[in-house]
C-alpha cells in the first residue's frame, strides 16, 4: 500500500488504505461528508490522535441524514469493507447507551457524533488532555492554546449538529437529545475539566518573562531606511514595472504605513483596493477646522484619511502622508501590467495571485536591512503597545484617551488595561518610592503628595 491514503497496485479493495484527509484515516462516513464539515473533521482527526482513538464500537454512533430510517430490530447489511451503519436516532435501544469499559483492543477512528453522547464526555476530555500535553504531576499544560480551541470548536460543532437534527425532524430525535446532553456537559464541566487549568498555564507563563517593546532607536532607524529606499524604489519601478519591483515597492509601502499609522498588520494587508481608490478627497469642512489649531489644520490639509475594517468589524482610519500616496498612486497605476490578477481586490497583491502580501513579513524583512539592533522587537503588537505606553507620560484627559482608542480600533477598558507600562515598570517606578519611604519611616513628611510629587 502506499502511503497517505493512495490505493495499492494490488490486492483487493479490503487491502487497500482508506483515503486520508490531514494525515488522518477516513472512516467511510468521514469520505461521503460534505466539505462544509471541514473544520469538524480537522477536531476528529486531532482527537483521533488522543484518547478517542480506540474507543469501543458499542459507543458509537451516527449523525442524523446519512441513510432512510429503518424500522427497529433490523439488521443494516454491511457494505463491503466497512461496518454496519446504524440508522437515524442511532436505533439502538436505551440500554446500550450504558457506560462500559474502554476496550483498548477495539480500534476503530471515531466518527463526529461519537463527541457528542454525554457517556463519552470523559473520553473527550482525556483525548484533549492528550493531544495538548497535560502533565497530571505538574497538573500543567504543554499547549493550551490547543486545549482551549478544541473546546471552542467543540461547542461550535455541537451548536451545528443541533440545527441539522433539528431540520431531520423525527429521523434526528434521539441524536439531538444526544446533543443536547452532550452540549450541556460542555457548558457545565468543560471549564472546571479542561478550560481552567489551560488558563492558568497561559497566565503562568507570562510571570517574570521580559516585556520586549521597540527602542526608539531602532524604530527611528526604520523610519530612515523607508525614506531612504521609497525614492530609489519608485524611480526604478518607474522605469522599469515588473513583478518583482513591483512587490519591492508594495512591501516597503504596507511596512510604512503599519508603522507610521501602528495599525495589526493582518488589517492593513487585507486592505481593499476600493479602500483607497474611493477615499475621501474633499477635506475638511471650513466650518469645522475654525474649531481647531493652525498646526491642526495644517496637519488635515497635510494627510489624507482612508477608512478600513478592523477586528471586531469595527471600522479604523489610516493616515497616510504625501510619500506614502505618491508611491501607493504608482502601484495602483501599474497593477495589470505587473500581472496583477482584476479579481485580486487586495491593494497590496501579489502578482499572479488572488492573494495579498504579509504584513509580518514586510516588518520582519525591513527591520533586518534597516540594521536595527533589536530587531525581534520590531513587530505590529508591540509597536502599538510601545506608543500606547509611552503616551501615558502625556497625562491625557478622558476623552483625548477615547479618541486615541478608538483609532487603534481598541475599546477604551481593553486600552487601559493592555497597552499601558508594563506592571514591573510601574511597581518599580512607583510603589517603590512608597516602600522606601515606609522603611525609613517618613511617610508622614509626604503628607498629601502624588506618587509622581514623592
Amino acid at each position: 500500500m502506499t502511503e497517505g491514503g493512495a490505493e495499492s497496485h494490488t490486492g483487493t479493495d479490503h487491502d487497500r488504505t482508506p483515503p486520508s484527509r490531514d494525515g488522518i484515516l477516513m472512516s467511510p462516513e468521514m469520505q461521503k461528508a460534505p466539505t462544509d464539515t471541514r473544520a469538524s473533521w480537522s477536531v476528529e482527526g486531532i482527537l483521533a490522535k488522543g484518547g478517542l482513538k480506540n474507543l469501543p464500537a458499542d459507543r458509537c454512533g451516527k449523525p442524523p441524514g446519512r441513510l432512510a430510517e429503518e424500522p427497529q430490530g433490523e439488521q443494516t447489511e454491511e457494505p463491503q469493507g466497512g461496518r454496519a451503519e446504524a440508522p437515524p436516532g442511532r436505533g439502538k435501544p436505551p440500554d446500550q447507551d450504558v457506560v462500559t469499559p474502554l476496550d483498548h483492543t477495539m480500534e476503530k477512528p471515531p466518527d463526529q457524533d461519537d463527541f457528542y453522547i454525554p457517556s463519552n464526555f470523559n473520553y473527550v476530555v482525556e483525548a484533549v488532555k492528550d493531544v495538548a500535553g497535560f502533565d497530571e504531576d505538574k497538573n500543567i499544560y504543554k499547549t493550551p492554546s490547543l486545549a482551549l480551541k478544541l473546546g471552542h470548536s467543540l461547542k461550535k460543532i455541537a451548536d451545528i449538529l443541533t440545527c441539522e437534527a433539528q431540520m431531520a425532524g423525527s429521523d434526528g430525535e434521539g441524536f439531538l437529545k444526544n446533543v443536547q446532553k452532550s452540549h450541556s456537559l460542555y457548558e457545565k464541566k468543560w471549564d472546571v475539566c479542561v478550560s481552567s487549568r489551560a488558563l492558568q498555564t497561559l497566565r503562568e507563563a507570562k510571570w517574570n518573562t521580559p516585556h520586549l517593546v521597540p527602542f526608539t532607536e531602532d524604530v527611528k532607524a526604520m523610519h530612515v531606511h523607508l525614506d531612504k529606499c521609497r525614492e530609489e524604489y519608485k524611480k526604478t519601478f518607474e522605469n522599469d514595472p515588473n513583478k518583482k519591483n513591483w512587490s519591492k515597492l508594495a512591501t516597503l509601502s504596507l511596512c510604512e504605513v503599519i508603522l507610521f499609522n501602528r495599525r495589526r498588520e493582518g488589517e492593513v494587508s487585507k486592505m481593499p483596493l476600493s479602500a483607497f481608490t474611493l477615499r475621501d478627497t474633499s477635506g475638511v469642512h471650513s466650518d469645522l477646522a475654525e474649531g481647531h489649531s493652525p498646526l491642526e489644520q495644517k496637519l488635515c490639509q497635510h494627510f489624507q484619511h482612508i477608512e478600513i475594517r478592523a477586528k471586531r468589524n469595527r471600522k479604523v482610519p489610516i493616515l497616510l502622508t504625501p510619500d506614502m500616496l505618491s508611491s501607493m498612486e504608482v502601484l495602483v497605476a501599474h497593477r495589470r501590467t505587473c500581472g496583477i490578477p482584476d479579481e485580486n481586490s487586495f491593494f497590496f497583491s501579489r502578482p499572479e495571485a488572488e492573494t495579498h502580501l504579509r504584513g509580518s513579513d514586510a516588518i520582519r524583512q525591513i527591520a533586518k536591512e534597516c540594521g536595527a539592533k533589536h530587531p525581534e522587537t520590531l513587530s505590529s503588537t508591540k509597536l502599538r503597545k510601545q506608543i500606547a505606553s509611552l503616551l501615558t507620560v502625556l497625562n491625557l484627559k478622558d476623552h483625548e484617551m477615547d479618541i486615541l482608542a478608538n483609532f487603534f480600533g481598541h475599546d477604551i477598558r481593553v486600552h487601559r488595561q493592555y497597552y499601558r507600562l508594563p506592571e514591573g515598570t510601574l511597581e518599580l517606578a512607583k510603589v517603590s518610592k512608597v516602600l522606601c519611604v515606609l522603611e525609613q519611616g517618613q511617610l508622614s513628611d509626604f503628607k498629601g503628595m502624588s506618587l509622581d510629587q514623592i
